[in-house]
C-alpha cells in the first residue's frame, strides 16, 4: 500500500468519524428537547394534580372524584 492510498484511507475514516460525530450530536440535542417537553409536562400535570387535590379538599367540587357517571 503505497502512502497515497494510506493518506486517502486515513482521510476516508476521519470523514466517516465526522459524520458520526455530527450525527450523534444531532441525536443528542433531539433527545434533550424530548426531554425538556417531557419535564414540562410532568411539571404541569403535577401541578394539576396538585390544584385538583386541593380543591377537593376546599369542598369546590360537590361529587367526589370516584363517583359514577349518572348513565350507570
Amino acid at each position: 500500500m503505497t502512502i497515497e492510498e494510506r493518506l486517502v484511507d486515513i482521510e476516508i475514516k476521519i470523514a466517516r468519524q465526522e459524520d458520526l460525530a455530527d450525527t450523534l450530536n444531532r441525536t443528542i440535542y433531539e433527545q434533550q428537547k424530548k426531554i425538556d417537553e417531557l419535564e414540562a409536562l410532568c411539571t404541569a400535570l403535577a401541578r394539576q394534580l396538585r390544584e385538583m387535590r386541593d380543591a377537593a379538599k376546599d369542598g369546590a367540587h360537590a361529587a367526589p372524584f370516584n363517583e359514577k357517571p349518572p348513565h350507570y
